[in-house]
């Protein structure tokens, strides 16, 4: 099933300064951020009133958001000066004169022919071509299954729906197919059905998008006015038949496992067999359909929808998936929609950066290779395992004392967390990307070329053994998983760097920032979601009947406290969506505090500069998320995110721990304390 990974912060590709024992190739002048940043905050604000503000006004108040960018924090501030060092690397490998190795050659000629505008821009329409000659010459509804096989290869694979492999829910060593939702320009299907003011502005705003995109196509005005109508009121079918998001975080609900005979009675219309004759799938038994219900609409629209206005869609959704790689026309246009009104950003990023993040998204583990040899070196990764290690002691311990778990469940849940595999830095074995043609005269032939190599890889992973040494994520980025069916725990080497881990400074802030992301990683694996997988990661219920009823009676607790915090206007935050990642806050906060209290047992601990040790410790964890949004931002983030707003990820947290309030010598009644009976205890 589609891997539903809880991620722990806004992902973006990002570094530092070099880790210890790692080679320093870095350009002199970069900043130094430390894990706790005095200036970052507002000590005129009292932190039993609003630690947020206390951790980071100073920040806010010093860092508007710039004009290219949907939001502000800490990691995007320093995500400016990675993308300088991560754009001195693919520069020097795509003008070194003498043949370098195969992956510096690879990454270095992406990139050039990304930053080679003047082609891009003389190609035009050019690049999409042949999808859109094929799509013309498509005469029957039979002739679609064909021709979205092809496009989902190398126009994006959520054309229509989404397709791929997965790991058996019931059998978590074997990959198997799969299908799920797809086929929506917007954000979400909750644009489509949702009927308040704004969001019959964005439908309508949409529609104007969608008639721009067919008029540079060449349509004329009236043509491109009736496709886009055509074009809304087949996603908004889509969209109602499409699973909710607080639904998906149910893994049972996603998990329908049938045979094609099944999968061509669930939907007749469409000719299964040609679709995956075309897309070269191993031979296979059982597939997973995510959502049948949304292959019962689709069907009941291929014998609606005329086969014109199927090949109007396919046109749209081939030219605007590929819009930011197109010429200045298309790109300006899709950014104008989809970042400057729907999120609110002024300003089109420099193509440099769009280069870099285009590459590192196509070949990440190319450019990853290079950039671990720079930045993350074997101190680095031995210093965050004693962490991992501790924290998972602190985990055992916790789990061990619980009051309100049977000595069963607790068996298994310690089973469990010693099944957890840590993996730090970047993968074991690289993925090898030489069969993937990059030529520096050819751009979207490019991406088209890395996107046909990812479906492929993995079309192909059908009925084989799961690798379980593979990541989600490439090496440079900023962020952290937990995956459920895999039991394991992700720390790309960039989530390792200051200022989110910082040697120069003491274990206070560090466990409060890194030991807090370690420790949230790992409550993942005993959510709401991930508890309902086992120590190998078979969909599998290890809970007995009482204990279920317990855990869930205590996350409401924390469902309850999230639903009455605003997002923006009058929006609060859907606490049900993002319930999992609450738990995994408080939870992975609490075990941070007691792994350092551990780690510091024997050591004289005073304050500093005018801060004492547990106050440092809960300053460290507020300063990674010191962040400005625009509202926009926060409208979508609201309908799309898993996480809180970045203020009540703080302020939802210390509320529930009394450390915290003992830490600030708290009063009863003040913001930041909660009564002892109404605290929210899970983990």
């Amino acid at each position: 099933m589609v891997k539903q990974s809880a991620l722990l912060l806004i992902l973006v590709v990002s570094s530092f300064a070099p880790a210890q024992g790692a080679q320093n190739n870095q350009d002199p002048g970069f900043p130094y951020t430390p894990s706790l940043d005095l200036t970052a905050m507002d000590k005129s604000v009292d932190a039993c009133v609003d630690f947020y503000q206390y951790a980071c006004g100073g920040w806010q108040s010093n860092n508007p958001i710039p004009p290219d960018q949907t939001s502000w924090d800490v990691y995007r501030k320093l995500y400016e000066d990675n993308l300088k060092y991560l754009r001195s690397i693919l520069e020097q490998a795509g003008s070194l004169e003498a043949d370098p190795d195969a992956v510096t050659r690879r990454i270095g000629d992406f990139y050039t022919a990304c930053m080679d505008e003047l082609t891009v821009e003389k190609r035009g329409l050019a690049p999409l071509k042949t999808g859109l000659n094929a799509i013309s010459r498509v005469r029957s509804e039979r002739q679609l299954a064909q021709i979205v096989g092809r496009l989902q290869l190398t126009y994006g694979s959520a054309i229509l729906f989404r397709q791929g492999s997965t790991q058996d829910p019931d059998n978590s060593e074997q990959q198997i197919a799969e299908l799920d939702q797809g086929g929506l320009g917007l954000p979400d299907r909750d644009y489509y059905t949702k009927d308040d003011d704004k969001s019959k502005e964005i439908q309508a705003r949409y529609v104007q998008h969608v008639e721009r995109v067919f008029e540079l196509m060449g349509d004329d005005a009236g043509t491109a006015k009736r496709n886009a109508n055509t074009i809304m009121t087949l996603e908004t079918l889509l969209a109602k038949a499409s699973m909710t998001r607080v639904d998906r975080r149910d893994p049972y609900k996603l998990k329908h496992k049938m045979n094609v005979a099944e999968l061509s009675k669930l939907a007749p219309k469409f000719d299964w067999a040609v679709y995956y004759k075309e897309l070269h799938y191993p031979s296979f038994e059982i597939v997973n359909v995510a959502p049948p219900d949304f292959f019962r609409e689709l069907n009941v629209q291929l014998e609606r929808v005329s086969v014109a206005n199927w090949k109007a869609y396919l046109r749209y959704r081939v030219v605007d998936s590929a819009s930011p790689y197109l010429s200045s026309t298309f790109a300006e246009e899709n950014f104008n929609f989809y970042r400057k009104y729907l999120r609110g950003v002024e300003d089109l990023q420099p193509r440099w950066k769009r280069c870099v993040q285009y590459t590192d998204g196509n070949l990440g583990e190319a450019l990853g290779q290079i950039y671990v040899r720079k930045t993350f070196g074997p101190e680095a990764e031995a210093r965050t395992l004693d962490m991992v290690r501790r924290i998972e002691d602190a985990m055992s311990k916790r789990i061990r004392d619980l009051d309100w778990m049977s000595p069963e469940t607790k068996q298994q849940a310690l089973e469990k967390l010693a099944g957890i595999r840590n993996k730090i830095g970047h993968p074991e074995k690289w993925r090898d990307y030489s069969s993937v043609r990059i030529t520096r005269d050819d751009f979207r032939g490019n991406v088209a070329r890395a996107s046909e190599f990812e479906r492929r890889r993995q079309i192909n992973k059908v009925g084989k053994p799961v690798d379980r040494g593979e990541w989600q994520m490439t090496p440079p980025t900023v962020n952290a998983y937990y995956d459920p069916q895999m039991n394991d725990i992700n720390f790309p080497a960039g989530v390792l760097q200051p200022p989110l881990f910082d040697a120069k400074l003491d274990d206070a802030p560090n466990y409060g920032d890194t030991g807090g992301t370690i420790g949230h990683e790992l409550t993942h694996g005993f959510d709401d979601e991930g508890s309902q997988f086992d120590a190998r990661g078979n969909l599998k219920n290890w809970w007995t009947k009482t204990d279920r009823e317990k855990f869930e009676a205590r996350t409401q607790c924390v469902e309850d406290q999230y639903a009455k915090y605003v997002v923006v206007d009058d929006i609060h935050i859907n606490s049900k969506l993002t319930l999992g990642e609450d738990v995994a806050d408080l939870g992975g906060e609490i075990l941070a505090y007691v792994a350092w209290k551990d780690a510091t047992k024997d050591k004289l601990l005073t304050p500093i500069d005018g801060l004492t040790p547990d106050q440092r410790f809960f300053v460290g964890f507020a300063q990674w998320a010191c962040t400005n949004e625009r509202p926009e931002d926060l409208r979508v983030r609201a309908i799309t995110d898993p996480h809180s707003p970045a203020k009540y990820r703080i302020n939802g947290v210390v509320v529930n721990m009394p450390e915290f309030a003992e830490a600030f010598s708290c009063k009863p009644g003040q913001p930041m304390i909660k009564p002892a009976n109404q605290i929210c205890k899970v983990w």
